[in-house]
């Protein structure tokens, strides 16, 4: 589905949660590096997962066995690991899963062999300065074309100190928590800026735990990592993923009556900070179990520090373009380096259709409407965009055409399917190129 027609409709109903992106890259991960069969239960095999997962096949990582509900298009995976890394293939396909890439890369310094990671779209200049920072001061080779990808790395990581930003990504935490306690030595991680995304080092951590890996967490200020540690096989199931719970949650309280299945009330998650906000901005959310439901109300601008959950921003702008008075994102200058500059992205999508939105330099400054107008939009290639932009078309007098709406399988490939089940009218198209 390369473009999309959408005529405005209120979006009702009940709707299954698809499983948490982030947990399904780390259980995968964790999975193909114990030695023994582990069970991972809910999985959606999006771009990005798919990424991952044949990134780890390169590493030595057998699939057993896949089995796949087509009602629901959830699948269970039996992963048989290794111990050791191995290198079955020298070239690494990222794709454009930022997170494939950056968790990927350590693992591939656990032995010396040169590797090639590669990826397509905005992944090729995605910054991984934190990790050529590392790589020189290990004494690691690596190459690239003047700081894009292709990227060649050759060299073998050694236990003791590591230092990292914090405020850059998360990620680059993650990665080294996957390969440091396989080293044969302790080590540490020490994060020399103010930490951000603390969520993503909880799930980390605590799926880590989960398959037998223990890493002391200091004030999220320093990380000891006990070096001649082993993963343990283990059965897991992937908890929903409130990144994208976010969207059918701001469409409830925009404009419907929606009840989401498959949540934990209790995750980890730092995405679930969306219920803090929503609720905040008046909306009616009742969390009973792994059920939110959410119905439309009068919703009010607040100042929304996205410093922790930077994945929001796109569905928070939409949220705060059609709420009272005004709504300031602020803390949020990574999320230009995502898949697009997501802060120009939504600006510039939602002021075509009648939003008053000023970009600022780490954010934006939102004067809520009534409605919306319509017309023709595009994705920026961006998946939180896309589907941003269609919960828009609630509140629009107008149809709303998005085009490139496919960017949407990159982590969601079920997206539209959803939202006619809610209720969602959509006219398939193809526009042109």
């Amino acid at each position: 589905m390369k473009n999309v027609i959408i005529t405005p409709s209120p979006l009702n109903g009940v709707i299954g949660i698809p499983p948490s992106k982030s947990l399904s890259h780390r259980a995968i991960i964790c999975a193909a590096l114990a030695n023994g069969t582990s069970r991972i239960d809910n999985i959606v095999f999006s771009e990005d997962v798919l990424a991952t997962l044949e990134g780890m096949k390169n590493f030595g990582m057998e699939v057993i066995d896949i089995t796949t509900n087509n009602e629901t298009n959830r699948s269970s995976i039996t992963i048989k690991g290794k111990s050791r890394i191995e290198r079955l293939e020298e070239i690494i396909d990222c794709r454009e899963s930022g997170s494939t890439l950056r968790f990927l890369i350590p693992l591939a310094c656990l032995i010396e062999e040169e590797f090639r990671f590669i990826g397509k779209g905005k992944l090729i200049e995605r910054p991984l300065s934190s990790y050529y920072r590392i790589f020189d001061a290990k004494g690691i080779y690596y190459s690239n074309d003047n700081g894009r990808l292709p990227l060649f790395i050759k060299g073998k990581l050694i236990p003791g100190k590591y230092e990292l930003e914090g405020n850059i990504s998360s990620q680059f935490i993650t990665g080294l928590m996957f390969a440091l306690p396989l080293l044969t030595g302790d080590s540490t991680i020490e994060i020399t800026t103010e930490p951000e995304s603390k969520g993503y080092i909880d799930l980390t951590l605590d799926i880590l735990h989960r398959f037998s890996i223990n890493i002391k967490n200091t004030d999220y200020k320093k990380f000891y990592l006990p070096g001649h540690q082993k993963y343990s096989p283990v059965s897991y199931k992937v908890e929903g993923d409130f990144s994208q719970a976010a969207f059918w949650l701001v469409a409830g309280a925009l404009n419907g009556e929606i009840t989401l299945e498959g949540l934990n009330c209790e995750s980890l998650q730092g995405d679930k900070e969306i219920l803090n906000i929503a609720m905040k901005m008046g909306a009616n959310i009742l969390c009973e179990g792994d059920l939110i439901k959410t119905t439309s109300s009068q919703t009010r601008g607040i100042v929304i520090d996205a410093s922790q959950c930077p994945d929001l921003v796109p569905i928070l702008a939409v949220f705060g373009a059609l709420s009272k008075g005004e709504t300031r994102i602020v803390n949020a200058q990574r999320v230009r380096i995502k898949e697009s500059d997501r802060l120009k992205a939504i600006a510039s999508e939602l002021n075509k259709m009648g939003a008053d939105i000023r970009e600022v330099d780490d954010g934006l400054n939102i004067n809520g409407v009534e409605e919306l107008s319509g017309g023709v939009v595009n994705s920026w290639n961006d998946h939180r965009i896309a589907m941003a932009l269609a919960i828009a078309s609630t509140r629009c007098k107008k149809p709303l055409i998005i085009n490139n709406s496919s960017a949407v399988n990159k982590s969601y490939p079920g997206f539209w399917q959803d939202f006619i089940k809610l209720g969602g009218v959509i006219d398939e198209r193809s526009m042109g190129k």
